[in-house]
Order: structure tokens, then sequence, then C-alpha cells
């Protein structure tokens, strides 16, 4: 058996962060449930400046906490560097177990907390509708406008129907999505989504989140395309899956391409959608101003 599990993108998704009091706390989706950072977990509630040592220690000293199946295992999670790496996780009942082991005046009101947070998911699963309206929320509150946000959420369906295509064809890590996904982008964009973040100066952020239309627009259509010829084809294996992302990246490469000469610019930018957005809004406030409220600011 496998104690170190790092999941796939059916069961897992991009780290989360939740706040406790101030305090982050990051969390993933791993079989339909909330997984929580152990480490964070006892950073907030010891306020240890070192969460592994003690950690450590608890393990130590509980024998049924140094095994890690089924009480807590390794999942992929963002660390400080913006790197997805392995780290101890427990789902709600393990996070439960862990604070009663550590004596801590915050215990209670974390467990009231934590009780929320698994309760979310629960309503979030029984009606995934929920967990959209949450999205559509946060990019609106972040000032991204509506027709932006269907475009995203539309992006966001089809890239989860892509990466369930690709778990039942025979892509299994992390890293065979990785490689996928920039054969399609190379195919589709002419550079990685690394380099893609590269140009946009973007280091942790998500790089989709930072698109204008367009280029949410060319990201759709490769991965749509990509899926439907993995299905038309029935294709198997990283070999095959790869020619089809070339090719899906290519479709959608061939019109970008095609747009531009009729623009003449490219589509490919180092532009903030987002920053490019509030700039907007903010010269559009300067342009609403009334000739007295301009009157009185030039004479504050």
């Amino acid at each position: 058996m496998n104690l170190f599990r790092t999941g796939t993108s059916k069961t897992m998704e991009t780290t989360q962060i939740s706040l406790f009091k101030g305090q982050k706390i990051r969390k993933i989706i791993y079989n339909n449930e909330w997984w929580f950072s152990v480490l964070d977990v006892i950073s907030v509630l010891s306020e240890t400046p070192s969460p592994k040592t003690y950690w450590a220690k608890m393990k130590e000293r509980d024998k049924e906490m140094s095994q890690p199946f089924p009480f807590w295992e390794q999942l992929k999670l963002l660390a400080e560097d913006g790197k997805m790496r392995l780290t101890d996780c427990a789902n709600t009942e393990g996070i439960f177990r862990i604070i009663q082991s550590m004596p801590s005046p915050k215990a209670e009101p974390f467990k009231r907390w934590l009780a929320k947070v698994g309760y979310e998911r629960v309503q979030e699963i029984e009606n995934p509708e929920l967990a959209t309206k949450r999205t559509r929320l946060l990019y609106k509150l972040k000032g991204y406008s509506d027709d932006w946000i269907e475009k995203r959420m539309r992006g966001i369906a089809i890239r989860e129907e892509l990466t369930d295509e690709w778990q039942n064809r025979g892509a299994t890590e992390n890293r065979d999505y990785e490689i996928l996904t920039a054969e399609i982008s190379k195919a589709a964009f002419g550079v990685t989504p690394t380099e893609y973040k590269e140009l946009k100066g973007l280091t942790r952020e998500n790089l989709r989140d930072h698109m204008d239309d367009f280029e949410l627009i060319f990201t759709m259509l490769s991965e749509r395309a990509t899926t439907e010829i993995h299905k038309t084809e029935n294709s198997k294996g990283m070999n095959k899956l790869k020619q089809d992302a070339k090719v899906g990246g290519k479709i959608a490469g061939n019109a970008r391409k095609e747009l531009e000469k009729k623009l003449k610019r490219s589509i490919v930018s180092n532009e903030n959608y987002l920053e490019e957005t509030e700039a907007s809004k903010k010269k559009q406030i300067e342009t609403q101003k009334t000739p007295d409220t301009a009157l009185n600011a030039n004479l504050s």
C-alpha cells in the first residue's frame, strides 16, 4: 500500500488558504473532503516557531500518530517558494485528534472553525452549485467584470473535463498534467505556462486569472479541442496524449495567428488583466467628475 499518496487532478485541486484569527491554514480537496496542513494547524494552536519539531515530538510521543495511514498523509500543497511540495496533511477527523493531544486555549474555537469549514464542503458536495457561486463571488470581490467571470468559469469546467480524460487515459501524476498542459500552451501561444507567467510578471498567481478575453478564449479552444481529440481517437498513454495535446493546441494557435494578422497585434501579452481593469476604472472615475468637483480638487 502506498502510504504517501499525492493524489490526482480528479481528487485534488489547487491549494486554498483559510484564515483562523488572521493566521493562514493551507487546505486542499482530497477524496471529496478537506485536508489541512498539519504544520499550519500546529503553528496556529501552539504558537511555536518550530512546528516541524513540535510535530516530530508529537509523533514520537504517540505511536498512533507516527503511522501515516489512515491518520495523516503526505499531499502536495503550495509552499512558500511557490512550488507544490509534499506536506503532512490530515482530514477533519485527523485534525481533531491532533487538537486533543495539544494543550491550547485556542482548541475550542478552532474546533468550531474546523466544523464550519467541513460543513461548507459537505454542502458543496451535495450541491455543487454552491461552490460555483462562491467562486463567482470571490472573483467579483476582486474586481473582475461579469463577462470575464463567465469566461473564466466556463474555462474551469473545460479544464476539469480535460483532466478527467487525462486521468482515465493514462496520465497518473501531477507532473504528467504539467507536461501535457505545456504542450498545449506551446502550440496555442508559443510559450509554456511558466514562460507565460514570466512574461506577465507573475510568481505564485494563477496565470489564467490574469488573462484577458482573447487569452481565455484561445485557452478554452485549445483544451476543448484536445478533449474531443482524445475521445474521438480513444487515446491511451502519455505518448498519444502528448500528440493530441500538440494538435489541440495547434488548432487554437492557428486561429490565434489569423486573428493577430487582422488585428495587427499580438494576442500573447504581458498585460495583467486585473491591473488593466483597475486602471480603466480609475480613469473612468476621473473623467466622470463634475466641473465643480474638478475645480474643488484643484483648489484643495
